[in-house]
């Protein structure tokens, strides 16, 4: 393993590995779970897009978490922290399978996610690069605390897609969850 496994209530949130190809292509080939990312992938595109994932580990040592369902062992998605090239900021991202939806998997992942990225890589902020129209990511983002900050602009190839910039500061994140 590339990374740590870190451990919520219902989720293990470990390093991708190759083993997680068929349901990140299942999921990358979902129009209505990838609308907001930029579109269905092929299988090929997938399977680069989950090898730039471990790539980001081996080159950064962080990035996308796969998300493991604890209690069937499912992949439900990913989520982690994410900066390549050009990124407008430390990014907290996710997307969740369809098996992962409505069960809280995001918040509660995200908030694992953000506690590492905070208290292991020394971030002192966090965004999150939502489309506006994409309502359930928002409500995710403000079930984190985070505030919508404003536009956005995503290097190539997300430079033509409208982002809306949500975050906040490490500060701010340990004060709530003290709170």
């Amino acid at each position: 393993m590339l990374g740590p496994t870190l451990q919520t209530e219902r989720l293990l949130l470990r390093p991708p590995c190759e083993a997680d190809y068929a349901p990140f292509a299942e999921m990358m080939g979902d129009a209505e779970l990838t609308r907001f990312i930029g579109g269905v992938k092929p299988p090929a595109l997938a399977w680069r897009g989950l090898a730039t994932m471990v790539g980001c580990w081996a080159m950064r040592g962080y990035g996308m978490f796969a998300l493991i369902e604890k209690e069937t062992g499912a992949w439900v998605g990913q989520l982690g922290p994410w900066k390549p090239a050009e990124w407008p900021g430390n990014e907290i991202g996710w997307t969740l399978a369809r098996r992962g939806i409505g069960k809280g998997y995001a918040v509660e992942g995200a908030t694992a996610a953000m506690d590492w990225a905070f208290d292991h890589l020394g971030w002192t902020e966090v965004i999150h690069c939502i489309d506006p129209n994409n309502e359930p990511s928002i409500r995710v983002a403000e079930r984190l605390g985070s505030r919508r900050l404003g536009p956005i602009q995503c290097p190539p190839p997300y430079d033509q897609v409208e982002s809306i910039a949500w975050g906040q500061s490490a500060e701010d994140w340990r004060a709530r969850r003290r709170a």
